[in-house]
């Protein structure tokens, strides 16, 4: 294991400490006001400088992300609201949505609220405010090094409706500065079921600033709207917080290096000697990425989104035939890494390999 500057093996490090935790691991706990009353929570620490939490009781998505004390991420005025409090109509979702390094949108729906056949569908899916079940923190030594691991079990489903469940697998290593989340889906229904999925990752202040802007290795970009098409110009560069902003959305089409990686980064070069929050995931799985730019005062964020289709209501996919869909038994999966470029050189080595791929 890395620590500082220094590789120890495990038997030097037993001679040194008394427990993990002096230098990093898990800390489970229950958050105790408010609305996140009674809300379960994972903190995790790599002892590499990263920091994040997960939040078993909200689909073992993720709220704080640090690395070495330099928050990374925005999180809403209602900070890690618990379940019971969420409300599926129309735009309520927002009263609970908590932003932070990753919440899951999906499994059967996601985008705007609308009507699809017999049902009325809210925003972006009924996934973040489900609680995982068969939580288990499996956080042990492998030879020299210490693996971060938590598992559980999400699903959604209903009598006489579709069926699907998540394994979602979150691993870290002692020492490093990233994550890994691997989701499997499957349909254990006797239907087909529709399957939309989308990782919400919300990058804020400070590492969101005046002179921030994103790295994205795709082959094009298409607005979602008139008011962001007139602003195609500037998708990859943001600003500091502008009066009466209005969200921008853009969809980025993926192309990944030989073992189908696609990349994105968004990147403060001022920040702390340069730093950057980076993502890399399977495009085959993932084609697409999601852009939100939302640069209001006080709401002030921007969204990058690795999905599976565009970020559209359901009815609406339907009718452009982008409606994926899980036959019975069926699998899923998908691979996603979260992590940190500290520093010049990682950022400049980062943008020259999305920039080889994009001219391949």
């Amino acid at each position: 294991m890395k620590i500082s500057s220094k590789i120890y093996t495990h038997d030097e490090l037993k001679k040194r400490i008394g427990n993990i935790a002096q230098l990093g691991g898990t800390f489970h706990y229950e958050l105790t006001e408010g609305r996140a009353k009674g809300t379960k929570a994972i903190d995790c620490n790599t002892g590499g400088g990263f920091h994040f939490t997960i939040i078993p009781d909200r689909g073992l998505d993720i709220s704080r992300a640090y690395y070495r004390g330099i928050n990374l991420v925005y999180l809403t005025p209602n900070g890690e609201v618990h379940p019971s409090y969420y409300d599926s109509s129309r735009f309520e979702w927002l009263r609970s949505f908590f932003a932070g390094l990753l919440t899951t949108c999906g499994l059967t729906y996601l985008g705007q609220p609308g009507r699809d056949g017999d049902e009325d569908l809210g925003l972006h899916g009924r996934y973040s405010n489900t609680p995982a079940k068969r939580v288990c923190d499996l956080s042990r030594w492998e030879k020299d090094n210490y693996k971060i691991e938590v598992t559980g079990i999400i699903e959604e489903c209903s009598l006489f409706g579709p069926k699907l469940r998540l394994e979602r697998k979150i691993c870290s290593i002692m020492g490093g500065k990233y994550l890994t989340i691997y989701d499997r889906i499957e349909n254990f229904g006797y239907n087909d079921s529709p399957f939309t999925i989308l990782y919400h990752i919300n990058p804020g202040f400070p590492l969101l600033n005046d002179n921030t802007y994103l790295v994205v290795s795709a082959k094009s970009a298409e607005p979602y709207d008139e008011h962001s098409e007139r602003n195609m110009e500037n998708l990859k560069s943001f600003s500091g917080p502008q009066p009466g902003f209005r969200e921008q959305n853009f969809l980025h089409s993926m192309v990944g290096d030989k073992d189908n990686y696609g990349y994105a980064a968004v990147i403060n070069p001022d920040l702390a000697g340069g730093l950057g929050l980076y993502i890399k995931y399977k495009i085959d799985a993932l084609p697409y990425l999601s852009e939100w730019k939302m640069l209001a005062e006080g709401d002030y964020v921007v969204g990058i989104e690795p999905c599976n289709t565009q970020c559209l209501n359901r009815a609406a996919l339907r009718e452009k035939n982008m409606l994926p869909f899980l036959k019975p038994g069926e699998i899923y999966e998908t691979c996603l890494e979260i992590g940190v470029l500290d520093g010049n050189e990682e950022i400049k080595a980062f943008e020259q390999n999305v920039v080889s791929l994009i001219k391949a």
